[in-house]
């Protein structure tokens, strides 16, 4: 999808770039435990679908199988082949016909009609720009029985979410919540994902409804205020994964390189006040956990390129908030040379990178 401007649209309605996207005001809100979600399922209702990468194909499948066999999914990506693998997978998954109730849409405009909910998972904060911005340029949706719910499951910077928020509340399109998730391919796969969720909290009955779709792809999702709560919650706890994951590697590297038994000292830090989950469960050291993807080559779990990703997004939003982070820039180095070096791989091949920077 192309990169478009938003002139076309009404003042208030009009999405610009993340540079010259200005702040808009939030209110305080609780943070709210996760709680178990609502499942009541409504009948022969149309979802909507954008985006099949590998984190939404996964999410979409789960939504799919979860959802009223009598209601339709509609889906959306760049990628033809995908859509069609997708509808393919969805017909061979069903028990009859009538069950087969996957449709391949031309656009995101044409999912954004045709649905009560629409989700979108995309890679950047311009592909969600764009694909808000062309929903909204051809003027206003068609009326449901129901208010359209936009949930964006994608990563993006606070100040955008917060602005296709407000365009899409502006407009009277239909509600838009910001819900990025955790919990990686792996996660999206099981139907295992947490998510972190920002809507406006003046009515539960909203908050409800969203849980609700969610529930049909993940086990957690925690509110943690209005829109843009979501993925500001989302970058701080990645901010802090990226820390602790280069702290972990770097542990690990220098009590083996000191003669320590890597499981050994892994047990001790996991038993102790370094206990973290990139030592836990996810550590860097080939053989320590079986799991992690440290033992299978570092191939799987959470790419370095996408916490290079996050950890971007949450050192600009620092800096726009006029937040000091001592260490963000010494680890975005770390992570550009990692990226460069181990593209493609787990984040955590921080650790490998380590014993080739001291060879």
């Amino acid at each position: 999808m192309s990169v478009r401007t938003a002139c076309s649209l009404p003042r208030a309605a009009r999405l610009r770039t993340p540079g010259s996207l200005r702040r808009w005001p939030s209110t305080t809100s609780s943070v709210q435990s996760a709680r178990a979600f609502s499942t009541t399922l409504h009948r022969d209702a149309t979802w909507g679908f954008v985006g099949l990468g590998q984190m939404g194909y996964n999410m979409a499948k789960n939504l799919r199988a979860k959802i009223p066999a009598a209601d339709t999914l509609i889906i959306r990506d760049v990628n033809e082949e995908t859509t069609k693998r997708f509808a393919a997978e969805a017909h061979e998954a069903a028990r009859s016909a009538d069950e087969n109730r996957v449709e391949i849409a031309q656009n995101a405009r044409e999912v954004a009609e045709k649905s009560t909910v629409m989700i979108t998972s995309l890679p950047e904060s311009q592909h969600v720009i764009d694909v808000f911005h062309s929903i909204l340029k051809e003027g206003e949706l068609p009326a449901l029985e129901e208010e359209r719910l936009f949930i964006d499951t994608s990563t993006i910077d606070p100040v955008t979410s917060k602005d296709i928020a407000n365009a899409i509340h502006t407009t009277q399109a239909g509600r838009f919540v910001d819900a990025p998730v955790s919990g990686g391919v792996v996660g999206a796969r099981a139907g295992t994902l947490s998510f972190m969720f920002g809507a406006s909290s003046q009515t539960g009955q909203l908050l409800e409804r969203v849980r609700g779709v969610l529930a049909h792809m993940g086990k957690k999702a925690w509110h943690l205020g209005e829109p843009g709560s979501g993925v500001s919650g989302k970058l701080a706890n990645n901010y802090m994964l990226a820390i602790n994951n280069i702290a972990t590697a770097e542990a690990m590297n220098l009590g083996i390189r000191w003669g320590l038994d890597p499981k050994a000292l892994a047990e001790l830090i996991n038993s102790s006040t370094g206990r973290c989950w990139p030592s836990e469960v996810n550590n860097p050291v080939p053989g320590v956990v079986e799991s992690a993807p440290a033992s299978r080559g570092y191939e799987g779990g959470f790419g370095v390129s996408l916490m290079n990703k996050d950890l971007r997004l949450a050192l600009s939003a620092a800096e726009k908030s006029g937040t000091p982070l001592a260490l963000g820039d010494q680890a975005r180095q770390v992570y550009n040379a990692v990226e460069e070096a181990h593209r493609g791989k787990d984040f955590s091949v921080v650790y490998q990178w380590l014993q080739n920077k001291s060879e």
